[in-house]
C-alpha cells in the first residue's frame, strides 16, 4: 500500500475530509495549506514522505519503521 493510501485510511477512520486535514495543517504548521493541493498530490501519488509524515502527525499519528526478521 503507497503512503497515499495509507494517508486516506487514516482520513476516513478519523472522519476527516481532505478541508479539515488542510485547515488542521495550517493552523499547525503556520503556512497555508490547501484543500487542493493535498487534494491534487494524493491524486496524482506525488506527495513526499515528509509532507505524509507531517499531516499523519496533524491527524495524531506517527509513521515508525520495524526492523521485519
Amino acid at each position: 500500500m503507497s503512503a497515499n493510501k495509507d494517508l486516506r485510511k487514516l482520513l476516513l477512520e478519523e472522519t476527516k475530509s481532505i478541508k479539515e486535514l488542510a485547515d488542521m495543517a495550517t493552523k499547525m504548521s503556520g503556512k497555508t495549506i490547501t484543500q487542493y493541493s493535498i487534494s491534487q498530490k494524493l491524486n496524482r501519488d506525488s506527495m513526499k514522505y515528509d509532507e505524509v509524515k507531517f499531516l499523519a502527525r496533524v491527524l495524531g499519528y506517527e509513521i515508525e519503521f520495524k526492523k521485519i526478521n
